[in-house]
């Protein structure tokens, strides 16, 4: 059973590090919180004080980081884990950045004759916590054959999306559509309900409908019309506001590059933007509802 460093154990990475564990493989975790890497340690983990001690010998690095900068600090430079590995080990990225910053470091990997794939996520904590994510990856065929491997351990649906940073232009693309059917979907619904129709009822006729989508289906923003969605749990996330800001951002950059003006993606970062200066940042996405509640 190929052995795993995992560095990077916040909401995210917590509880796809468990899933490795429970899956088989010896993994050695670095996080700069020592509580989050005390509760793997606690599920059967190794730990290691420095992501290049975690990273040292082992079959695969994975990581899970907040942003571009702590990708590029991690992995490049004289102190980064590219210096201190050679093939035998096969790194995949899972954070969500800049596709800019995902290329330079495959770049950089492909330099030193590492495998390296950026390989963002979708589906949530939830998702996370079940093994059911979706990994868009970014890099060469060969890496994503060695990639597959393990994410498959993590989750149930990888796309070869391309080469290096394709896995951050999917999860751009990706997640701008979210936003924009999740607004449209609490515009639907809140108009529904001010005209005397039962939103539960409403979601029916959609569903049934043209107007069917993930977020109507699947994480339902209106309380009381899907027990287990965030909507019906005080909207306990889930999928911060603050997040899916930072994921906005990432997209109209990707399409400010590409010479595409986005007129959706834009006006859905502005309402979410508004949406977290009112204090909702750490709230789920599908909060927005209260946007048109207002």
């Amino acid at each position: 059973m190929p052995s795993v460093a995992f560095i990077g154990l916040g909401n995210m990475g917590g509880p796809m590090a468990r899933n490795l564990l429970k899956a088989g493989h010896e993994v050695t975790v670095f996080d700069l919180a020592p509580a989050a890497i005390a509760e793997l340690e606690q599920a059967g983990a190794g730990s290691a004080d420095s992501a290049v001690a975690a990273a040292k010998g082992r079959d695969y690095v994975i990581s899970m980081l907040p942003a571009g900068k702590h990708v590029a600090a991690t992995y490049l430079g004289d102190d980064g884990l590219l210096a201190h590995l050679d093939d035998s080990t096969t790194c995949l990225d899972c954070s969500t950045i800049d596709a800019a910053t995902a290329r330079e470091v495959g770049e950089a990997a492909a330099a030193a004759g590492i495998g390296f794939m950026d390989s963002p996520v979708s589906g949530g904590v939830a998702a996370a916590a079940a093994g059911t994510l979706a990994f868009m990856c970014g890099g060469s065929a060969q890496t994503f054959e060695k990639a597959r491997l393990i994410l498959a351990d993590m989750g149930k649906n990888i796309f070869h999306a391309g080469p290096a940073g394709a896995g951050q232009v999917a999860k751009g693309c990706n997640n701008m559509l979210l936003a924009i059917h999740m607004i449209g979907t609490c515009e639907a619904l809140e108009m529904g309900a001010r005209n005397g129709l039962d939103p539960k009822v409403l979601s029916e006729i959609m569903l049934a409908s043209s107007g069917r989508n993930w977020s109507l289906e699947v994480y339902n923003p209106y309380p009381g019309v899907m027990e287990n969605a965030p909507a019906s749990n005080g909207y306990k996330p889930g999928f911060m506001v603050d997040l899916m800001v930072k994921d906005l951002g990432l997209a109209l950059e990707i399409a400010a590059r590409s010479g595409v003006d986005n007129q959706l993606g834009k006006h859905a970062r502005a309402i979410y933007e508004q949406h977290q200066s009112e204090g909702n940042g750490a709230r789920d996405f599908s909060s927005v509802l209260e946007q048109f509640q207002d």
